[in-house]
């Protein structure tokens, strides 16, 4: 079952560590609707909008840290930026709840939504396509050893001690960051070696500028719209779902909500090694079908039962779809991207495919004010399923638009 995760670089294993810690003190995120909505008392569209502001400033400082990425190299980035948000949330953590503390947390986001393509792109260097599905598992796993804590801590301290909400994210930063200082070299030099593979001749260095390698590479772009429509229904993860079991549960719903944030996070540590092993040597496309499947049976379903038993299935069944995506999105990025611009590829497609995060709570906050929350999670489920059909599509059509690319290079 662990045979994925051997014989990787070191480097690998301290980016899992540090992700296992800023999981750990990841509280600010999965309570940022309650605490726009129950602290400083937003309204639900009010909320809405201000979430997808944040998705909107962090997607355009992850394409800022793309350029900084692949010109400046991937560590520094990631000590400058991160440090700087560990500043922000120590600030935020002596502040009373205002307005003003919401513009700082969105601040305290962009700051490490910088360092994103930072982490992606180590992790491209460190590894060829024969491992690289293993090693972003192993890193969307250790973020979710630690998930499986946090929420249920945050939640906690929101209800009896906020101001640490902010202070203990800040301290697990620093954390973090301590050992990315001590155990991890720059890699930037990795990305100007010449690759002689032949089957990774789309990795292999090319000059000019982004939009050069999009012209050549039209799979990415259309994989990155198809995903685009899946981030905008698992965006509710973080949007609807709270407010869901808020509804549900008015008194408790806070910690109802960090179980289930919990119980995500046990999904995942238990069944990424599973899913890792069973669909790991599937086609990138064929596993985006089957994530889009889980999608939309997952979230589909809260809008016909929604009691706490049901949401915990349906997040049982998202959760499955979540892991399949989460070994295929950034690995299928990689795979088709030249090492020379891994940090702007990376964080381009991120602009498209997680835009979907950005407008999903702002969509959704617009549309519950004329349908109930129940009719949204259906129609969710219904996009889901188009979206699936499309990515079912572009599977039918890789070869040959894969075929076109290749004539296009070799010329």
């Amino acid at each position: 079952m662990l045979n994925p995760y051997r014989g990787m670089p070191k480097e690998i294993y301290v980016i899992f560590i540090a992700r296992i810690i800023n999981a750990i003190g990841a509280f600010v995120a999965p309570l940022m609707t309650i605490i726009m909505t129950q602290s400083i008392g937003l309204s639900e569209g009010k909320a809405g909008f201000y979430l997808s502001l944040s998705g909107g400033v962090s997607l355009m400082a992850a394409l800022c840290g793309g350029k900084l990425v692949d010109r400046f190299g991937r560590k520094r980035v990631i000590l400058l930026f991160s440090g700087s948000a560990v500043l922000v949330f120590f600030r935020i953590g002596f502040m009373e709840p205002s307005l003003t503390m919401i513009h700082l947390i969105i601040l305290a986001g962009a700051l490490n939504s910088t360092t994103k393509p930072a982490y992606d792109s180590l992790i491209a260097d460190l590894t060829t396509p024969a491992n690289r599905s293993g090693a972003y598992a192993l890193s969307y796993m250790g973020w979710n050893i630690g998930f499986a804590i946090g929420p249920v801590l945050g939640g906690f301290l929101y209800r009896h001690h906020l101001p640490w909400v902010f202070i203990g994210e800040g301290l697990a930063i620093f954390m973090s960051l301590v050992l990315i200082a001590a155990f991890i070299k720059e890699t930037l030099e990795k990305a100007h070696e010449e690759i002689q593979d032949e089957e990774r001749y789309l990795e292999r260095r090319v000059e000019g500028s982004i939009f050069k390698v999009i012209r050549l590479r039209p799979l990415l772009i259309c994989f990155a719209l198809i995903v685009f429509g899946y981030n905008f229904t698992y965006s509710q993860w973080s949007f609807m779902l709270p407010m869901q079991v808020m509804k549900n549960y008015p008194v408790i719903g806070s910690q109802y909500f960090g179980f289930l944030a919990a119980f995500n996070g046990l999904i995942v540590i238990i069944f990424t090694p599973i899913i890792t092993r069973l669909a790991g040597h599937l086609p990138y496309l064929r596993r985006g079908v089957m994530g889009g499947i889980l999608y939309a049976v997952g979230f589909g379903m809260i809008g016909v039962l929604n009691s706490l038993e049901w949401l915990f299935l349906w997040a049982f069944i998202f959760t499955l779809g979540e892991i399949i995506m989460a070994i295929t999105v950034v690995p299928f990025t990689v795979d088709n991207t030249p090492a020379s611009h891994r940090g702007r590829m990376i964080s381009t497609m991120a602009i498209i495919e997680d835009s979907g995060y950005t407008l999903g709570p702002l969509g959704m906050g617009i549309a519950l004010s004329y349908i109930s929350m129940e009719t949204g999670w259906l129609a969710l489920g219904a996009s889901t399923l188009i979206f699936t059909l499309l990515m079912k599509g572009l599977e039918h059509r890789e070869k040959n638009i894969a075929g076109k690319t290749a004539k296009v290079m070799a010329k």
